[in-house]
C-alpha cells in the first residue's frame, strides 16, 4: 500500500496527474479523474453476474461468471470510468473466487479503471476493520461501498485506508428509501439523507477519500446533496432497469466541470442480449449510455 495520499479539501477531485494504468495503490479519486477524461466518459458498469441469465456456451464452461465478466470488461473498458461488482451476486452462487479473479483482470489488462466493490458493509469498529481487510487486500477493491447507519467509528477503518475510496449511502434508488432516509432531523426542512451528505463532507472526509451513493430516481434530493457536499464524486446507481432519468441526473448531480458522477447501470448493460452476441450487445448498450450521459454535460473533462 503507498503512502498517505494528499489531503482534497471539500470533497474535490485532485489535478488529473501521470498514473493511468496503475496499480490500485495510486490514490482513488487521482484514478478516477483520469479515467473520466480518458474515456469521456461517466458510465460505470455494474458488475452483477445472474448465470440463468447467460448465453448457454458461458453458463456451461467452468468459472463461466469470470468468463462472462470477462467478456463484457474487454467489450466496454474504453467506454467506463468504473465497474462495479456487487458482492451478493458473487456469494449466492459460492464464487468469490470469481470475484477475486474479476478484480484481479481488471487491474491487469484495464489498470486505469478504478473498481468499486458494492457490498455495503456496515458493523462496529473491529468487525468493521475485518471487513476493509476483505475488501481492500482479498478482493485487492479499489473502492468500497458502506453503510453508515452505525455512525462514524463504523466508517473509519474503511476510510483510515487512505488511497482507497469508501462510497456512503446517502440516498439509494429503491422506493423505501423514503421510509427512513426522509425522516425530518429538527426544524427547516433538515432531512436525515441531509445530515449523512453534511457528516460525508466535513466530520468523514478529511482524508478526502468520501464519496456519496445518490439514486438516480430521485433528482431533486440528488441536487440537494450536490448542493452540501461541492465537487465531490458521487455513485448514481438507478438508471436503466430501475427508470432513472438520465438527463435528470447529469443536470442536477454533474459538477462545473462536467464530471463529479459514476452513472451505474447493470442489468440494461450485461443483458443487452442474452445471445452470443451479449459482449458487443453490451458494448452497444453502454456506447448509447455515454452518448447520452455527454450530451447534458456542462463541459467535457
Amino acid at each position: 500500500m503507498s503512502g498517505p495520499a494528499e489531503t482534497i479539501r471539500d470533497g474535490g477531485i485532485p489535478p488529473e496527474g501521470p498514473g493511468a494504468g496503475t496499480a490500485p495503490g495510486k490514490a482513488f479519486l487521482t484514478r478516477l479523474s483520469a479515467c473520466w477524461s480518458r474515456s469521456d466518459s461517466l458510465v460505470c458498469v455494474g458488475l452483477d453476474p445472474e448465470i440463468e441469465r447467460f448465453p448457454r456456451q458461458i453458463a456451461e464452461q467452468p468459472s463461466p461468471i469470470f468468463q462472462f465478466n470477462k467478456a463484457i470488461i474487454d467489450a466496454t473498458a474504453d467506454l467506463v470510468c468504473a465497474y462495479k461488482p456487487q458482492f451478493a451476486h458473487y456469494a449466492a452462487y459460492e464464487a468469490e473466487d470469481q470475484l477475486e479473479r474479476t478484480i484481479e483482470y481488471i487491474h491487469r489488462a484495464h489498470g486505469g479503471v478504478p473498481v468499486i466493490l458494492d457490498s455495503k458493509r456496515g458493523d462496529i469498529g473491529n468487525t468493521a476493520e475485518r471487513y476493509a481487510i476483505e475488501a481492500f487486500e482479498r478482493y485487492g477493491a479499489d473502492a468500497v461501498t458502506v453503510n453508515p447507519y452505525l455512525g462514524g467509528d463504523s466508517l473509519e477503518p474503511f476510510l483510515r485506508r487512505e488511497d482507497r475510496g469508501v462510497v456512503v449511502l446517502c440516498r439509494t434508488s429503491n422506493p423505501g428509501a423514503r421510509d427512513l432516509q426522509d425522516l425530518a432531523i429538527g426544524d427547516g426542512g433538515r432531512r436525515l439523507y441531509h445530515v449523512v451528505a453534511e457528516l460525508a463532507a466535513t466530520r468523514w472526509n478529511t482524508r478526502g477519500n468520501c464519496m456519496l451513493v445518490v439514486g438516480a430516481t430521485y433528482p431533486q434530493e440528488l441536487a440537494e446533496i450536490r448542493a452540501i457536499v461541492g465537487d465531490m464524486p458521487l455513485l448514481v446507481p438507478g438508471v436503466g432497469a430501475q427508470g432513472g432519468d438520465v438527463a435528470q441526473v447529469v443536470r442536477n448531480g454533474q459538477t462545473a466541470a462536467g464530471t463529479g458522477l459514476m452513472v451505474s447501470s447493470s442489468r440494461s448493460i450485461l443483458y443487452a442480449s442474452t445471445g452470443d452476441d451479449f459482449a458487443s450487445a453490451a458494448r452497444a448498450a453502454t456506447l448509447s449510455l455515454r452518448q447520452q450521459i455527454n450530451a447534458h454535460r456542462l463541459q467535457r473533462a
